[in-house]
């Protein structure tokens, strides 16, 4: 093939000084708006420092939220069993159970919230119910009483999550998301540090208090920490852009507005709902790529069951309920920090992949060594190294919203879809750590390393087509002569 001419190469240089004036014109047309770039900037600092006071009430709402999910295996360790006369898979079944009715809820939740668009009312009243919940399931006294409470609970909790994910969404461009989900999704690693940690006192000194068991008064104490930080979370949660006047003034909405449009190019509301939020749902279940997700979710899901029996596996080292629960904060601690730095590298490099499979490869490492040895030393680090591989994890739950943009009542439907289809994870990793494979859980470890392998697979392939559409949307916008446009981000 003969090399392109001198003048074939000077109108391609011509073409590229063109569209960087345009997109140049572009941006200092939209930074007039609000009084010039200097202005502008200083403008969506006070808007992000606003935004992300508010919104850290969701990392309080999600320790919460796992706390009273997972109190269940605290309680395991001082007589829930007993009390409640469980036998062979009930305890297992209580565990898979929350995540029947946790599958149901999120796509209509998600749903509902784009369509009302108040989270600040509708997220703490579902908070309000399910600490309830929890508070009814420490005065239980059999199986079904426990599984019923267990089901309406995943119900309930059903509607955070996803919401609070779709929520930081319709404000955070996508090169922000990383670190706001990281910051967001490490309120369930600190929860299982400090819940352990609420858990030993609680377990410890509540102990016939009033005639009631110690673990009696886990669910009772828990469940009024979730009802009571609900009531405040009304007036501290932030609503969507197009509907939070109160706390911002007409230029912050405006800018908030107007971020979004320059992020996925098209705005945020109208420009993309015209066909309504039936549209969105055919549009998520139509796609691909949902699917791809939610099957490589589902597989990661799988690997990381682990974290339901995270006492269950400490008390394999020989120690007493009060010092195994102890044992369990520090690995959480180590994945906190690890989560919070891989997101924010991820961010700030842009790149989501590897930021998945390197935490990913280190949790099979730590599955591995599980397997291989009984010695206390190399037990307890293989805890750790599993126990960081969530942030491979939340990164992948920031790559679901940078790859389905828009519309919003897509990527709302696609948001709840694809964490709802990943807890049948959670449903089958309920299964994967019975008593019988214990102490040494190798037949568990095994299936934890195939199905994290199968997701960094997954994962991979899904990285190369993202890749190919990139270079497709540059090919179309040099051929016409645009400014570079949207990305996917791999």
């Amino acid at each position: 093939m003969s090399s392109p001419s001198f003048n074939e190469k000077e109108h391609d240089d011509v073409g590229i000084e063109n569209r960087r004036d345009v997109e140049a014109d572009l941006a200092h047309a939209v930074d007039e708006e609000f009084g010039g770039h200097e202005a502008r900037q200083k403008l969506e600092k006070k808007l992000l420092r606003k935004l992300d006071a508010r919104m850290s009430i969701l990392i309080v709402i999600y320790i919460l939220n796992y706390i009273d999910r997972n109190n269940a295996s605290a309680a395991r360790l001082r007589g829930f069993e007993d009390d409640l006369h469980l036998k062979n898979q009930e305890f297992n079944t209580l565990l898979s159970i929350l995540y029947v009715g946790y599958i149901l809820m999120q796509i209509p939740s998600n749903m509902f919230l784009n369509y009302i668009g108040k989270p600040s009312i509708y997220l703490p009243c579902c908070m309000i119910v399910w600490g309830m919940i929890s508070t009814l399931t420490g005065i239980t006294n059999n199986f079904i009483g426990a599984l019923l409470t267990r089901f309406f609970l995943g119900f309930v909790e059903a509607a955070f999550f996803p919401g609070a994910l779709f929520l930081l969404s319709k404000w955070y461009k996508r090169s922000e998301l990383g670190m706001r989900t990281a910051i967001l999704s490490c309120g369930s690693l600190i929860s299982n540090a400090f819940g352990s940690l609420i858990a030993s006192g609680i377990l410890d000194g509540m102990e016939g208090k009033l005639g009631h068991a110690a673990w009696r008064w886990l669910f009772f104490i828990e469940g009024g920490l979730t009802m009571f930080f609900a009531v405040l979370a009304i007036f501290i949660l932030p609503d969507f852009p197009s509907t939070s006047h109160t706390w911002l003034s007409p230029e912050e909405v405006r800018l908030a507005e107007r971020r979004m449009e320059e992020d996925i190019g098209v705005g945020d509301e109208e420009q993309t709902e015209a066909a309504g939020q039936m549209h969105g749902l055919v549009l998520a279940f139509t796609d691909w790529k949902v699917w791809w997700l939610a099957l490589a979710l589902t597989s990661l899901v799988v690997s990381l069951s682990f974290n339901a029996f995270f006492p269950t596996l400490s008390a394999t080292m020989g120690y007493s309920p009060t010092i195994t629960l102890l044992l369990c904060a520090p690995p959480w601690v180590f994945a906190t920090i690890v989560a919070f730095c891989t997101c924010r590298h991820s961010d700030k490099t842009r790149e989501r992949f590897w930021h998945i499979a390197i935490p990913l490869a280190f949790g099979i490492v730590g599955f591995i060594i599980a397997i291989s040895t009984m010695s206390l030393a190399a037990r307890y680090i293989s805890l750790f190294l599993m126990a960081q591989s969530y942030a491979g994890f939340i990164v992948f739950l920031t790559w679901i919203s940078n790859s389905i943009p828009r519309p919003p009542s897509k990527r709302a439907v696609a948001l709840a879809f694809i964490n709802a289809f990943s807890q049948l994870g959670n449903i089958a990793g309920s299964y994967v750590w019975p008593k019988a494979w214990g102490l040494s859980y190798s037949n568990s470890y095994a299936i934890c390393i195939s199905t994290n392998g199968l997701c960094i697979i997954m994962c991979y392939v899904f990285k190369r087509h993202l890749e190919r559409e990139n270079a497709k949307f540059a090919k179309k916008e040099q051929e016409e002569g645009r400014p570079a446009g949207f990305r996917y981000l791999a």
